[in-house]
């Protein structure tokens, strides 16, 4: 397996929301680790270097990829349809978490793959508490095929 694939990748541009999923997991003593990145690009840069596919094995480390849908220049649509769309990343698990309440954005995103769709609590204790167990379910709870 390799050592430098994350448990968690993090897709999100807005940095409260990014603050406030650290301070969840911070206050749960999550001791996974996590890896942000800001836009749908750069996150698809890392899961597919220069365009290519990693070995399958790089990937097994990966717990979930928890991407928000509006993002700056590529999309959480492009996201999720690009790594559905390798035999290497089709099974990494995809939680949607958006601020979006759009029908058609859930439906599309469950069309795409998502394994989960989730909007964000506005609230701040709520946001915390959501982002924690988004976190644990994925982590602890679930089992990976």
């Amino acid at each position: 397996m390799a050592d430098d694939m994350p448990d968690i990748l993090l897709v999100d541009d807005d940095r409260y929301s990014v603050e406030f999923i650290l301070e969840a997991l911070k206050m749960h003593d999550f001791s996974h680790r996590l890896k942000v990145f800001r836009e749908g690009g750069e996150v698809l840069d890392y899961l597919f270097p220069a365009g290519t596919i990693k070995p399958r094995d790089s990937y097994e480390l990966l717990k979930v990829i928890v991407l928000d849908l509006r993002l700056p220049k590529v999309s959480g649509f492009e996201v999720l349809r690009k790594i559905r769309s390798t035999e290497e990343t089709k099974m990494i698990p995809v939680v949607v978490f958006t601020s979006s309440t759009e029908d058609r954005d859930r439906v599309e995103s469950y069309r795409l793959g998502a394994n989960s769709f989730i909007v964000k609590p506005f609230e701040y204790e709520r946001f915390v508490i959501t982002a924690a167990e988004i976190s644990l379910y994925w982590t602890s709870q679930n089992m990976p095929p």
